[in-house]
């Protein structure tokens, strides 16, 4: 074999074809790249030198900020001591330190954390939890799971099946058997232009009934949702929606599971949106935030009596015969330790609350900008629809990201023809009023 056969095809440094890019319109992209080789505190930087002020918090991630001291020297500082340590059968200190920490912000009697590595993998677990838990307490036929039209729970199998986004679903076959959708929420004729907590809709969560009614309690494991769904456009729960769903899931004997994957860790003003909304669900998904985005975790906070209910039978034998590789890896755990700690100690899930109605005044004032056909906002996050243009949905939105990237110096996340801000929980006011000035050019420029 000569030397040329033998030897692998190396790419030029920049060339970008053996990427194959998640979630984007790769061919567009790497004809006009939109490249970030830097970040810091509310910025990025970009590969032409460019600051971009942060408007989406990374992708609903960077609560903290970018780049903050405490938790890169815990990082550096635990790759040093330890890089990783087996998570079957063995355990490292900062795992405990952490679920302790996780659970003591979790409302009423969430006190146990299983850890994953992100969103996906934790809504995964909570699913296969609430299924395992019905098996060990005599009730096996609960095996039908519940989402809800609009809602996003990941890309996992388990996730997209109890998803309600049709382009994550309809590539991917069937999924799981046996799962069925609440309705979304979200009804523009009754609820357009809201600030907060929408008052139509409540009614909405009688659904679940008629589902009930159709399948059987005994067969229903599970009901999912996101407090607030997030990555189908920033759409907050009627007031009393919530509450209805716990009140119906308590009397049928239903499981309630929050994704708070991104609502988790100050988007909304609190540590979790179930405190914001005086709801105790039986398990929490958080990820995300829980690291500020710097390292991959995600996890599953668990009702005590579903914990315990798997802890019977011989001490020696695994409990639930589940787990990541990566679960609780070493690196997370620094990282999370020490963004829940900058949490605290810049009282940021409470500045998040003190700039919720300032935020939203200055993006409730692009209404009547051209193509602005509703907008919502609810904590530090908020969703402007723009009218799609005829026959081609998502192309002003992928426009606007365009624009938004490279004329107005800004990184913002854009769905489908909904532009999305969600900016780091550092921000000030000055950095809202530059956001919202930057989105109305963005708006102005695509239409």
């Amino acid at each position: 074999m000569s030397s040329a056969a033998a030897s692998p095809t190396v790419l030029a440094p920049n060339d970008l074809e053996a990427y194959w890019m998640p979630f984007s319109a790769n061919r567009a992209f790497k004809k006009e790249p939109r490249m970030l080789v830097g970040a810091k505190d509310m910025h990025y930087v970009s590969s032409d030198g460019r600051r971009l002020i942060d408007a989406a918090a990374g992708l609903w991630c960077v609560n903290a900020g970018h780049g903050r001291e405490p938790i890169v020297r815990a990082i550096q500082d635990q790759a040093a001591e330890m890089d990783f340590a087996p998570p079957f059968q063995f355990g490292n200190p900062k795992a405990f330190q952490l679920a302790t920490r996780v659970a003591a912000l979790a409302p009423g009697d969430l006190d146990h954390v299983f850890f994953a590595n992100s969103g996906s993998e934790a809504v995964d677990t909570a699913l296969k939890i609430a299924l395992a838990y019905h098996n060990v307490s005599g009730q096996g036929a609960r095996q039908r799971l519940i989402g809800r039209v609009r809602g996003y729970h990941g890309v996992g199998f388990g996730g997209i099946s109890v998803g309600g986004m049709v382009a994550n679903r309809k590539t991917f076959g069937p999924g799981l058997a046996g799962v069925d959708h609440l309705p979304t929420t979200y009804n523009r004729a009754e609820q357009a232009f809201t600030r907060g907590e929408p008052e139509w809709g409540a009614h909405l969560a009688d659904e679940l009934e008629n589902i009930v009614g159709l399948h059987d309690a005994s067969t229903i494991a599970a009901v999912i949702v996101e407090p607030m769904a997030g990555s189908t456009g920033v759409l907050p729960p009627p007031r009393g929606y919530l509450q209805k769903l716990r009140a119906i899931c308590d009397k049928h004997g239903i499981l309630l599971i929050f994704d708070e994957v991104i609502t988790g860790f100050g988007r909304l003003g609190y540590a979790f949106a179930a405190e914001r909304y005086g709801v105790v669900p039986d398990m929490i998904c958080f990820a995300k935030g829980v690291t500020s985005g710097t390292v991959p975790m995600g996890g599953v906070v668990v009702r005590k009596p579903i914990h315990d209910a798997f802890m019977k039978g011989p001490e020696h034998v695994v409990e639930l015969f589940h787990g990541y590789t990566y679960s609780a890896h070493p690196l997370a755990c620094a990282a999370g330790l020490a963004t829940l700690a900058l949490y605290e100690d810049e009282d940021l899930f409470g500045h998040a609350r003190r700039l919720e109605d300032g935020f939203a005044d200055a993006v409730h004032g692009l209404k009547g900008l051209p193509n602005v056909v509703d907008i919502r906002t609810v904590g530090l996050a908020a969703a402007i629809d723009l009218a799609p243009i005829d026959g081609a949905p998502g192309k002003r939105g992928y426009a606007a990201t365009q624009e938004t990237f490279h004329r107005q110096d800004m990184l913002m996340r854009v769905a489908g023809d909904t532009l999305v801000i969600s900016p780091p929980l550092i921000a000030t006011p000055a950095h809202i009023d530059e956001i919202v000035e930057k989105t109305a050019g963005a708006i102005r420029a695509v239409a």
